[in-house]
């Protein structure tokens, strides 16, 4: 049986005091989500997201507030929201629309988070990055990995990523620095050959 987004969203732990709540955590990682697919970057986008489509939101979703969050309210849950907690439910969600068929190519590709160097320049320089499955068949991001290259390294991240998922008789299609000379471990090369 398949589960709305906005089921999904409503399992994710609250992870604030109860005092001063004025929204549900679920509807604002759904607006998170619906502005960041819209093209709404930012806090102060996301909240300018919330302010052009309040009328259609509060129908849609039968909210009875006066106004929807702020940009303030989007940095505080962004801030505090652990990735993996979020991305683990979202990835569970899309699964469940997802048809991975023998042979399909599948893209893993890392890039770098804009504006999360820190000490740039120097040799304790450290950034997040995120590593992206991508069909190529239903033209879609199916899962990610985040890591910080002082932690870890693409190679590790992308071999976390399809052990998590167990994905089996598919291409994959991987950047050059997955071609080390260097054997992987028994376990690491199981989750390569998925």
């Amino acid at each position: 049986m398949s589960v709305s987004l906005i089921e999904e969203l409503k399992t994710i732990r609250d992870f604030r005091s109860r005092k001063g709540r004025r929204y549900e955590l679920w509807l604002i990682l759904l607006l998170i989500v619906m502005g960041m697919l819209s093209g709404f970057e930012g806090y102060a986008a996301l909240e300018d997201f919330g302010v052009r489509h309040y009328a259609a939101l509060c129908e849609a979703l039968g909210l009875t507030v006066k106004r929807l969050p702020s940009d303030t309210t989007f940095r505080r849950i962004l801030e505090g929201l652990r990735f993996r907690v979020l991305n683990a439910h979202f990835e569970r969600w899309a699964m469940q629309y997802t048809d991975i068929n023998p042979e399909d190519w599948m893209s893993l590709d890392g890039k770098s988070i804009k504006g999360t160097v820190l000490e740039g320049g120097t040799e304790y320089q450290n950034f997040v990055s995120l590593v992206s499955l991508y069909s190529q068949s239903q033209e879609t991001v199916l899962a990610s990995e985040q890591f910080e290259t002082h932690q870890t390294n693409e190679i590790k991240a992308v071999q976390r990523l399809l052990a998590r998922l167990h994905i089996k008789d598919v291409v994959f299609t991987l950047d050059a620095i997955h071609a080390q000379k260097k054997q992987p471990s028994k376990s690491s090369m199981a989750a390569m050959t998925m």
